[in-house]
């Protein structure tokens, strides 16, 4: 158990792009993080590591005996062809593991005061051009559904009386990981352009913002329920990409039509289409009213900082 007053945090499914940088960002500031995830983060690191299958529960509960927080973002990529197995897979490893750390919440002494759930923005579906914040109708398909079971699993599990904060995430823009390397790479060559009819939106955050985003959940009694994890200023594919262009100093881009994206994902990518060519725009209006302050509030400045880190 940890002594009173701890900054103990436990990230489940931290050994991935946004747990290993939150764990970085935490240690930073004088907490200690233990990351509960199936193998062991890659490369050093100030952060203890428990085995967890994702599913059940073992030793690793005791971690979460007197912890500051629980942040949980585990959950399979989305990140592949959509078969029926693959979507089973990502229904299953976020709602069984939600459940699973509800069930140890439920065996600790001192469980922490406030559970941080991952979500998604795409509960708000693909609507093209209308401009979507916590109040907006969910939308209809895979996602949205996915997204109304994981955060169903969090309200229905575990201690009553934890505060809970559910971040309906969004495009997260870093240098270690996600999507965003992979872009800046096709910029680089060439191949940055529009994809499909470019007027899909983007709704995005830089990594910075988000590590401050879910330390401001952890330590900020007053925040509790959905907001909608996005920077204020979301982009049409056409125009991310140009913005991108521009931070890279590359002025030609060549467009993907819709007809070679699918055919490129699906033979050579072994991903899902419907991730670049489908997209929706939100913003938060609850951080907005809360005084939440972006470090990186608008696109031009957030990918002129990505391009320069080294």
């Amino acid at each position: 158990m940890q002594e009173a007053g701890s900054k103990h945090v436990v990230i489940a499914g931290g050994s991935g792009f946004l747990g290993l940088n939150l764990a970085v960002h935490l240690s930073e500031r004088g907490y200690s993080v233990t990351i509960l995830s199936r193998s062991r983060p890659r490369g050093p690191g100030d952060w203890t590591h428990a085995p967890w299958d994702g599913r059940t529960v073992g030793e690793w509960a005791q971690s979460l005996d007197g912890a500051a927080a629980l942040v949980n973002l585990a959950g399979r990529t989305v990140d592949c062809v959509k078969t029926p197995g693959h979507c089973d897979e990502i229904l299953r490893s976020r709602v069984e593991s939600t459940r699973a750390l509800g069930r140890a919440l439920d065996g600790v002494a001192a469980p922490p005061p406030v559970w941080v759930q991952m979500s998604t923005a795409h509960l708000y579906g693909d609507p093209p051009s209308a401009v979507c914040d916590e109040d907006s109708a969910f939308g209809y398909g895979l996602a949205p559904e996915v997204g109304k079971a994981w955060e169903a699993a969090c309200h229905g599990h575990g201690p009553a009386d934890i505060r809970r904060v559910f971040l309906r995430t969004s495009f997260v823009l870093g240098r270690s990981g996600g999507a965003f390397p992979k872009l800046m790479g096709l910029a680089k060559w060439g191949l940055g352009g529009t994809a499909g009819k470019g007027s899909q939106g983007i709704s995005w955050i830089h990594a910075t913002d988000m590590d401050r985003l879910m330390e401001r959940a952890i330590v900020d009694e007053t925040m509790s329920g959905a907001y909608i994890a996005t920077a204020p200023d979301p982009a049409s594919n056409a125009r991310f990409m140009k913005a991108l262009r521009r931070a890279l100093g590359r002025w030609i881009g060549l467009p993907a039509p819709a007809p070679l994206i699918r055919l490129g994902a699906a033979l050579v990518l072994g991903t899902d289409p419907e991730l670049v060519l489908s997209g929706r725009y939100c913003v938060s209006k609850r951080l907005e009213e809360e005084g939440f302050e972006f470090t990186f509030p608008d696109l031009e400045s957030a990918l002129a900082d990505l391009v320069q880190r080294r």
